[in-house]
């Protein structure tokens, strides 16, 4: 009987799984840290001792940063900055979480029937897919933000409405690989209805994989919801939103208050990047749980 030999731990740490498992830990830790130093501030920004977002002192017009009593200085309305970029972080956030959370159910329960059920359904939700997918995006935002008002219900809709192809297109793909496996077919057997099979059965299986995608998008919908404020279509002034303080102050950039327009974008740059490489490496993990698991 031949004894197969042990395989070094050293040669183990050197293998392309083992570096693949560091990169995506390096990965979420380090999209955990900047999406953290942007998150957790604007979650706390009613109760830190911030001044008034929407009321300035006119004493302190155009403060640069490292003021005293203004961290990251004032606008030119003398309203602090950093209480504006955390205030106006809580409707971006709001927003985008809304937006994603509506856009992930729509897309999932789209997917799972196209992928499911076929026939009329699969070809009615992918040409509503490309249909969707064939018109400029922003446009279409600021043409239904237009007609229905700047609120923040309506903003939070289109955002979903425009974000559900993605998780919908992840899913059906999902759900047509899940479809033919024994446990489905096991499931049928037993007299199980479509609904029933594809909530209890189907959809947890891959509700990890979609997740993963559904978490990516919230930079999408945060980066969708400034663009809007940049625009005058988001939530309207003077209550703060990042695309709204980067829109006041992109015409004194060049005359020297560039953190008018420096701080909320360095804000928004982190938190896009702290999701994208936490999702990232999310992504990752889930793909190798998966292909361990079978």
């Amino acid at each position: 009987m031949s004894v197969v030999p042990a395989v070094a731990p050293k040669l183990l740490r050197r293998s392309a799984a083992a570096r693949k498992s560091r990169y995506s830990t390096i990965k979420i830790w380090l999209g955990a840290i900047c999406a953290g130093v942007v998150i957790v501030p604007v979650a706390l920004a009613r109760v830190l001792p911030l001044a008034d977002p929407v009321n300035g002192n006119l004493k302190d017009t155009s403060l640069p940063p490292f003021s005293p009593g203004h961290l990251f200085g004032t606008d030119p309305n003398g309203r602090d900055l950093l209480s504006r970029i955390l205030h106006g972080g809580q409707t971006s956030l709001l927003i985008g979480l809304l937006a994603i959370a509506l856009s992930g159910l729509l897309g999932i329960a789209a997917g799972a029937a196209a992928g499911y059920l076929g026939g009329w359904v699969d070809t009615l939700v992918s040409r509503l897919l490309e249909a969707q997918m064939s018109l400029p995006l922003l446009l279409m935002l600021l043409l239904v933000v237009a007609l229905f008002g700047p609120s923040v219900p309506v903003i939070t809709l289109v955002i979903a409405v425009a974000q559900w192809p993605e998780p919908a297109r992840l899913t059906r793909a999902l759900v047509l690989v899940e479809r033919e496996k024994p446990y489905v077919a096991a499931a049928q057997v037993l007299g199980l209805g479509k609904l029933k099979i594809i909530v209890r059965h189907i959809i947890p299986n891959i509700l990890s994989q979609t997740l993963v995608v559904v978490f990516l998008l919230l930079a999408q919908a945060v980066l969708l919801e400034s663009a809007l404020s940049f625009l005058g279509a988001g939530v309207q002034r003077p209550y703060p939103t990042w695309g709204g303080i980067i829109s006041d102050g992109r015409e004194l950039f060049v005359t020297g208050a560039w953190w008018l327009v420096t701080v909320p974008g360095i804000a928004i740059a982190l938190l896009v990047l702290g999701v994208n490489l936490l999702g990232d490496g999310l992504r990752d993990r889930v793909r190798r749980a998966k292909a361990v698991t079978g």
